[in-house]
């Protein structure tokens, strides 16, 4: 079960994850005292989009195991087509969005919650063409850095990943963590 004091959240790591939206998700929300897990769609170290390798905490069949208050999807390519092409993944985005849990996706993956069903009705964006490349009659496309409707939250690339997690930190703790860690990433005032 979920630790009330600690929100849980999975990180699944395709082959082909973009690098510098996983490894922003994960350091911030670390940053921000969240636990996450990243996992592997398969046990073992994982190929990322620009090569480097990365050992993931566990495997999928592994942290399913757990009861997560949110999901976040790195894109990348092929990473997001194998995260679309994941039974699991799947089901586990329907079974999150069917409990009023929090799906999250950047850059081409939110194209996973749409073939989940998890964008009908909702506003979203991701990386330019993903979507529109679907041709979804009933979910609004945002052309904004972060977009949050109800419990989906999505974003645009590499270039947003920080601000996505940051939002991210907001909705699982509250402004004062996520201005403390921000703080911290000496980002320049905008």
């Amino acid at each position: 079960m979920t630790n009330p004091t600690k929100p849980l959240v999975l990180v699944p790591l395709a082959p082909g994850f973009e690098e510098l939206e996983a490894i922003t998700i994960i350091d911030l929300l670390r940053r921000a005292g969240i636990e996450v897990v990243s996992a592997g769609l398969v046990p073992g170290p994982v190929r990322a989009s620009r090569a480097t390798i990365h050992i993931p905490d566990t495997d999928l069949d592994a942290a399913l195991s757990r009861d997560y208050d949110m999901v976040v999807l790195p894109g990348g390519l092929p990473g997001a087509d194998h995260l679309a092409a994941d039974p699991r993944i799947i089901a586990l985005l329907q079974r999150m969005a069917g409990q009023g849990r929090f799906t999250a996706a950047i850059c081409a993956a939110p194209k996973v919650l749409a073939n989940a069903g998890i964008l009908a009705g909702k506003r979203a964006t991701a990386y330019p063409g993903v979507l529109e490349a679907l041709k979804l009659t009933n979910t609004t496309l945002v052309d904004v850095p972060v977009s949050r409707d109800g419990q989906v939250v999505t974003s645009r690339g590499p270039g947003t990943a920080m601000d996505f997690a940051l939002t991210l930190i907001e909705l699982l703790t509250d402004t004062a963590t996520r201005e403390r860690v921000e703080m911290g990433l000496q980002r320049p005032n905008q």
